[in-house]
């Protein structure tokens, strides 16, 4: 019998912090598009249903990615595939600050989205090498990395894009992902993992379908997370198409001021998921997708002055993330060898969801304007919280 393998050392603090700082960069390229959609669809001469294509097809790589690429890391070792992917990404972004067409634009961003895996990587690799106790605090940081990329990001790229253009964006996140492609092996420790069969790999793969098929509690979370999802992404790649048109006038840095908003979320999903412990995640996830729709209903009327829509953006961003919190509890309950399998299949239909309703978004918009928009994310807010009611009415009337 062979010898077990050692434990691996404990993480330093200055590691952690390095790890978290990798998932926020890494995390923030698929939102830089968000606030200055508008510029870039101008500088190639596209119009508003093309643009989209860009994040539609990147959510969508995304979640092939995570299908065929994440279970690699039950074969190999995280550390390597991290560097390998993170370094790929940078690849990726040279080609879009490269990119003199649209179409090498797209493709650049869609083989990105594809690479985009170490965010979810990392926080399996860091769980083995931290104590037990600090676990869910590292577990905690490593989630609010993912928040704080997606705010920094959208943020940062509009008020980059006001002062100079949108293709300094872009180089600023090459700058960042070249740091982080250096930084990252001296945060990450060596590991040894045995390579598994290939057949093995191809069974895993198989297994994920086969899973989800048996557990329709998962299914209906992921649908709901896939049209939460949806929502989010078609709100505000329209938003800044909206503020931005010639109608209103306001530039990409008021785009970008405006979804600091998101900051409200890194306040308000703990408590609330401390809440959703207390009364149950499905019966929280009910009242969120209850408070969702409400805000969603207010982005039409209110959409048309940049201060008044603070109001439905804080209650969407309020609640959202904690629809997906609550979706992923519903995960945790089941057998602890078939979770990572089914929060594949969940992540999975959430950026199928996102690359839905970027390219709905996007294509709406230019089809119906705003109040096209707003109906359309209306619907999608609707279906949110008519599977939440049903998910919540069938886990309590389910036999003990």
């Amino acid at each position: 019998m062979a010898d077990p393998a050692p434990s691996p050392a404990h993480l330093t603090r200055a590691q952690e912090w390095a790890l978290a700082l990798t998932i926020a960069v890494v995390t923030a390229n698929a939102y830089y598009i968000h606030p200055i959609i508008g510029e870039v669809a101008r500088g190639f001469g596209v119009g508003e249903a093309e643009i989209g294509l860009v994040p539609a097809l990147n959510q969508l790589a995304l979640a092939l990615g995570i299908l065929l690429l994440l279970p690699l890391g039950d074969f190999y070792s995280n550390k390597r595939l991290c560097l390998i992917l993170v370094a790929g990404q940078t690849l990726c972004l040279g080609g879009m600050v490269m990119a003199q067409d649209f179409r090498l634009f797209t493709a650049a961003s869609t083989l990105l989205g594809f690479v985009t895996i170490a965010p979810y990587l990392i926080p399996a690799f860091a769980s083995k090498r931290v104590a037990p106790e600090r676990l869910g605090q590292v577990t905690a940081q490593l989630t609010a990395a993912v928040i704080f990329g997606i705010l920094v990001a959208r943020v940062g790229a509009g008020i980059i894009a006001e002062r100079a253009d949108w293709h300094m964006v872009y180089v600023c996140a090459l700058v960042l992902m070249a740091g982080i492609t250096a930084v990252l092996p001296f945060a990450m420790r060596s590991e040894t993992t045995a390579k598994q069969p290939q057949a093995r790999y191809r069974a895993l793969i198989a297994s994920v379908f086969t899973l989800a098929a048996k557990h329709p509690d998962m299914r209906i979370s992921a649908a709901i997370q896939g049209l939460n999802f949806a929502c989010f992404t078609a709100t505000w790649l329209a938003l800044a198409l909206h503020l931005t048109s010639p109608a209103l006038g306001y530039g990409t840095d008021d785009v970008g001021y405006l979804a600091a908003i998101a900051m409200v979320s890194i306040v308000t999903t703990p408590r609330l998921g401390r809440w959703a412990d207390r009364i149950g995640p499905r019966k929280a996830r009910l009242a969120a997708a209850c408070v969702q729709l409400a805000g969603i209903a207010l982005l039409y009327p209110l959409g048309f002055s940049i201060w008044a829509i603070v109001v439905p953006l804080f209650l969407v961003n309020m609640v959202g993330p904690t629809i997906d919190v609550t979706g992923r509890m519903t995960l945790f309950t089941l057998a602890p060898e078939i979770r990572t399998r089914l929060t594949t299949s969940y992540i999975v239909a959430m950026f199928v969801g996102g690359a839905i309703g970027s390219a709905a978004g996007t294509a709406i918009f230019g089809w119906a304007g705003w109040a096209g928009t707003c109906a359309l994310l209306l619907a999608m807010s609707g279906g949110v919280l008519g599977l939440s009611f049903l998910a919540e009415r069938r886990w309590r009337t389910r036999p003990s």
